[in-house]
C-alpha cells in the first residue's frame, strides 16, 4: 500500500451542507456551506495538518469554501467529476453516498501528483459575469426559435420581439460594464489588447479567450487546444484506425472560437482562409475544417500572447 507523507482531505460539497473525509483515517466531519462553515472547516483541517484538499467542482456551490481555505493556506485541488469517477471505477467502488465521496474524493486528491498554481482570484467574478452575458445570449437564441414558430399569433411574436431587444440592450451594456471592470486592471487590459490583434478575434472572443482561459501564453500550442477541447485524438487499435475527434476541455470557451472561426475564414484572417480551403479540397467536411480553424486561431492568440507583442496580419506580395 501506497503511503501519502502529505495527509490530504476530501470535501463532498451540498447546496447546504459539506461532507468531509481524512484520506486512509476515519476521521469525518459534517458543516454547513455557509461562512461560518468553513471556518469549523478550516480549523478542523489545521488541527489534523491536512495540507492538501480536494473538492469536486459542482458547478460554483465549491466556490466560497475553495477561495477561504486557499487565503488560509491550504493547497486545494479542484477535480472534475469525470476525474472522480473515473478513479472511482479504478478502485471498483460502486457503493454511493456523501461520506462515501468525500473519503474517495480524498483519496484522489492524495494521487495528484501535479498541483497546478491556483487562479488569480480577480478572475472569478470577471468569468461569472461573462457567463451572465453568455446565458442572455442564449435567451435571445430561444426567443428567437419561439417568435419563428408557424402557430405563433401577431400578438405573441411581437412580444418576443420585444423581448429580443430588451435582452440585447442588455447584452451591450454588461458586455460594456465587463471590459470597464478587465480594463481597470493594466495587465488584463494589456493581455486582452494583444488577444484582441489578432485578425479575426474580435471583443466578445477575445474577452472568453482572456478569462477562461488565463493560462494563455504560458502553455504550448498542444496543451492550448487540450484544455480547449479542440486536440484531436486518436481511436486507433491494433490494425484498425477509426476517425480523429475532440473531447472534453472548457466548453464555453470552445464554443467562442467555434463560433470566431467561420469569419474568420471567410473574411479576417488570410491563414486561416488558406487552411479553410486546403482542407475543403481535401475532401474533409465543412464542420471538420471549422473546428481546425479554431484551433488555429487559438494557436495564433496563445503565440502572440507569449511573444507580447501585437499580431502582424500576413500579407500576399504580388509578383512584380
Amino acid at each position: 500500500m501506497v503511503k501519502h507523507s502529505t495527509l490530504s482531505a476530501g470535501i463532498d460539497t451540498g447546496k447546504r451542507k459539506l461532507d468531509v473525509a481524512l484520506a486512509g483515517r476515519v476521521e469525518r466531519l459534517q458543516v454547513d456551506n455557509s461562512a461560518d462553515g468553513h471556518t469549523s472547516l478550516s480549523a478542523w483541517l489545521r488541527r489534523y495538518r491536512v495540507e492538501r484538499v480536494g473538492i469536486e467542482a459542482t458547478g460554483g456551490y465549491e466556490g466560497a469554501v475553495v477561495a477561504k481555505l486557499r487565503r488560509d493556506g491550504f493547497v486545494v485541488v479542484v477535480l472534475q467529476p469525470a476525474q472522480v469517477r473515473a478513479y472511482a471505477r479504478f478502485k471498483l467502488q460502486r457503493a454511493k453516498n456523501d461520506r462515501i465521496d468525500a473519503a474517495l474524493i480524498a483519496a484522489c486528491a492524495a494521487a495528484v501528483q501535479t498541483i497546478h498554481a491556483p487562479p488569480d482570484p480577480r478572475l472569478a467574478p470577471l468569468a461569472e459575469h461573462l457567463t451572465m452575458i453568455e446565458q442572455l445570449g442564449e435567451d435571445i437564441a430561444r426567443l428567437k426559435t419561439r417568435r419563428a414558430s408557424p402557430r405563433g399569433d401577431v400578438r405573441i411574436s411581437a412580444l418576443w420581439t420585444a423581448e429580443i431587444a430588451h435582452l440585447k440592450t442588455l447584452v451591450r451594456q454588461e458586455m460594456a460594464a465587463l471590459l470597464a471592470a478587465i480594463r481597470q486592471h493594466e495587465d488584463f487590459a494589456k493581455r486582452l489588447d494583444l488577444i484582441r490583434s489578432v485578425s479575426g478575434i474580435g471583443e466578445r472572443t477575445a474577452v472568453a479567450i482572456l478569462l477562461r482561459m488565463p493560462e494563455i501564453g504560458s502553455l504550448s500550442r498542444e496543451q492550448v487546444a487540450a484544455l480547449a477541447g479542440l486536440a484531436p485524438y486518436d481511436r486507433d487499435s491494433g490494425e484498425s484506425s477509426d476517425k480523429r475527434y475532440i473531447e472534453g476541455g472548457r466548453t464555453r470557451l470552445r464554443r467562442a472560437l467555434y463560433a470566431a472561426a467561420l469569419p474568420a475564414a471567410f473574411r479576417w484572417n488570410a491563414a486561416l482562409t488558406a487552411l479553410y480551403r486546403r482542407l475543403l479540397a481535401k475532401g474533409k467536411p465543412h464542420k471538420l475544417a471549422l473546428v481546425a480553424c479554431a484551433r488555429k486561431l487559438l494557436v495564433q492568440v496563445n503565440a502572440v500572447v507569449a511573444r507580447g507583442t501585437p499580431w502582424i496580419p500576413q500579407v500576399r506580395l504580388l509578383p512584380p
